[in-house]
């Protein structure tokens, strides 16, 4: 048995996945930009941490050659080295590189770095194999966890050390050595053995979303319980795994009411509506109807004026203007990526977005939030766009509240369940045939244009993100008109 020190971490989420992976790595998906995203976020993280500690010695990572790197590591300790950045090891099979090891008189301590914003479980059982490895070959200090302060703001110039923390967590490693030896028991058993019969539980998604659901869920109908609306995690697998996987298995079974309605027109193929409601919704709004979209971006390394780590930050709105005559009117802005977006895009919004009516978003808090952090930010503004925030209505209730559902929500509310519900062979409002589909590939789409050096290529990333907020805002026109009908 051979592990890498990820492969222990995942056969202990799950035995059956670290099986897959070590026997059926094909069916591990492609790399998808998300998770090349959080990759590059967390080397991003890791070579800022060096300079925590300055001068030390780098092992460069050499995918075919895992026993050079060993080499190389010993070499730097025997020549005295103080700090190693990518430390590798290999000791009762399992091979680790540690981010940054300190010598510390006659011990080692032990530094991994992670981009998140606190310390998790994981965390721990990661640096609890990399402690049980290098403690077999010489003596470890203590271990720590380098993660990301975001109380931290920055002002011009970034601060490392306040930037990042140093949490100590030597008590909780020591207190889980004494389980690693049976852990690495329990795997190699494992993996001498034929595919693991493991149902299917909490340990697909916790704490990762493990890359071979596809497979393992196959059998699991679509809708299932697993779709019924704000049920918990628990509750779910208890009712599959007694054997109600479908809506029917589970129709006579006590439910909120929202779960009723979903499970009733799911069974039925029959539309709810509550033209009354709707129409009380629709009148609520006074003409001219602004329909507002924002996209935000975040980084773990802050690096405008203000901004802290993973806070949003907004770069682009989409916004189309319905008037009493039935005229629509669209405007955009796509920041510069070379510039702090906010000012220009504040600017911008306050001209565009019109002085009187109601403002229409769906999911509105979130659309209020990224005004109130503006108006925080320019106090010379900060009374016009607190007005903005109070002239809100949330397209998100009509359906929420249960004056329209579809079976085709399938127990979700986002816009792109409604959309395609209510409007299944509208080509013009169908993401699919976008190039950015989902908020997160915006994201991370703007957050790369920076890098990015040919023009046109940039151009075109630009048109992209333009085309998907834009289809953000239409499609919400296209909502409340379709709701409008149905309360007249």
């Amino acid at each position: 048995m051979h592990l890498s020190k990820s492969q222990y971490i995942k056969g202990l989420q799950c035995h059956k996945s670290l099986w897959l992976t070590k026997n059926r790595p094909q069916l591990i998906p492609e790399t998808d930009a998300q998770k090349q995203h959080m990759f590059d976020t967390g080397h991003e993280v890791g070579e800022l941490a060096k300079q925590l500690f300055p001068g030390g010695t780098e092992i460069a990572f050499d995918s075919g050659n895992f026993q050079g790197m060993i080499d190389k590591t010993a070499e730097a300790i025997a020549g005295g080295a103080e700090v190693i950045y990518e430390a590798s090891f290999r000791a009762h099979d399992v091979f680790i590189m540690a981010d940054i090891l300190v010598r510390n008189g006659a011990f080692w301590d032990l530094y991994e770095v992670k981009a998140s914003t606190q310390v998790k479980p994981y965390h721990e059982n990661d640096a609890a194999i990399q402690y049980y490895v290098l403690n077999s070959l010489f003596p470890v200090g203590k271990a720590h966890i380098v993660h990301v302060n975001t109380d931290y703001i920055f002002t011009g110039r970034l601060d490392v050390h306040q930037l990042l923390t140093i949490t100590d967590i030597s008590e909780t490693v020591a207190g889980l050595q004494d389980s690693i030896e049976a852990n690495l028991a329990s795997i190699a058993t494992i993996l001498d053995q034929d595919e693991p019969e493991i149902p299917i539980g909490l340990q697909c998604s916790d704490p990762h979303d493990c890359d071979f659901k596809p497979y393992c869920w196959e059998s699991v109908p679509c809708p299932s319980v697993f779709d019924l609306y704000r049920l918990g995690g628990k509750d779910k697998f208890a009712l599959y795994h007694q054997g109600m996987a479908t809506y029917a298995d589970v129709k006579n079974m006590a439910m909120t009411p929202t779960q009723e309605l979903q499970v009733k027109t799911s069974l039925s193929g029959e539309i709810h509506i509550d033209a009354y409601r709707i129409g009380e919704f629709i009148s609520s709004a006074e003409y001219p109807i602004n329909f507002l979209d924002f996209e935000t971006f975040s980084s773990a390394i802050p690096k405008y004026e203000g901004q802290q780590a993973y806070r949003a930050i907004p770069f682009q709105y989409s916004l189309h203007v319905l008037h009493a005559d039935g005229e629509l009117e669209h405007k955009e802005f796509l920041a510069d990526e070379q510039a702090d977006p906010r000012h220009a895009l504040t600017a911008h919004l306050l001209n565009d977005v019109s002085p009187t009516g109601t403002i229409v978003a769906f999911n509105k808090g979130f659309e209020q939030s990224v005004i109130k952090s503006l108006a925080a930010m320019f106090e010379q503004q900060e009374t016009a766009l607190l007005e903005m925030n109070k002239r809100f209505i949330d397209l998100i209730d009509p359906f929420r509240k249960l004056m329209y559902y579809h079976p085709d929500f399938n127990g979700s509310f986002s816009i792109k369940s409604i959309l395609p519900a209510l409007f299944p062979d509208e080509d013009e409002l169908d993401y699919k045939n976008l190039e950015v589909q989902g908020g997160e590939m915006a994201m991370i789409a703007y957050a790369s244009l920076e890098q990015v050096e040919n023009d046109d290529e940039r151009q075109k990333t630009r048109a992209s993100l333009l085309a998907y907020c834009k289809l953000d805002t239409l499609a919400m026109v296209a909502i409340w008109r379709k709701l409008s009908n149905i309360a007249e």
